[in-house]
């Protein structure tokens, strides 16, 4: 019996919450309320570190400068000409151990045919150098590891989820931004159609 009851009234509370949650009065108030129109934030706010209009498919690849895990400076525009895999990622980050070893052997299957892959690593939001040399050296990767160690790069590309791609035509244009892994056919086929 007392399962019944205790039943009866978790279905009663259920059906409450439901009714408070869609039951919306209307007051004399609310109807000569003036309701201002939604804007489009990308178009209006100024949030900082992060250029929303600016990184989009269509676009032109926003430019920047970065070190490299090697010590060397690499430029997003040195590499205008070739197509380009921009990838967003970090150490601790289980679907980014999962696409390394794809994107190092499509690396190394495409480098001399035009294509280079960046992979900003995430620094300011990872374990440290050292960590990131030990993985570089764990997976055996050996294209260009930019560090965003400001942490100004990764949200200005709008890497909130990562991996976080984009494939860059050889004018610098963005032609799909891929969230999530990838393999190797996966990019073979976002940069085979595009000049």
């Amino acid at each position: 019996m007392n399962k019944n009851l205790l039943s009866i009234a978790i279905l009663v509370l259920a059906a409450a919450i439901v009714f408070v949650n869609l039951w919306k009065p209307s007051s004399p108030k609310d109807e000569n309320k003036i309701v201002a129109p939604k804007e489009d934030v990308t178009a209006s706010e100024n949030i900082p570190d992060a250029a929303l209009s600016q990184v989009q498919e269509g676009k032109p690849a926003s430019d920047f400068e970065l070190a490299t895990l090697a010590g060397e400076t690499v430029k997003l525009s040195d590499y205008k000409g070739k197509k380009v895999i921009l990838n967003f990622w970090a150490t601790w980050c289980p679907p980014c151990k999962a696409e390394m070893p794809h994107m190092q052997s499509f690396y190394e299957e495409y480098n001399g045919k035009g294509i280079e892959v960046l992979a900003v690593n995430l620094t300011k939001i990872d374990r440290g150098r050292e960590a990131i040399e030990t993985f570089a050296k764990d997976y055996g990767l050996t294209f260009q590891i930019p560090l965003d160690e400001d942490g100004f790069i990764g949200p200005q590309y709008q890497a909130f989820t990562i991996p976080t791609s984009y494939i860059i035509d050889s004018n610098g244009i963005i032609t799909k931004k891929v969230i999530g892994p990838m393999d190797e056919d996966m990019m073979v086929n976002l940069t085979k159609d595009i000049k």
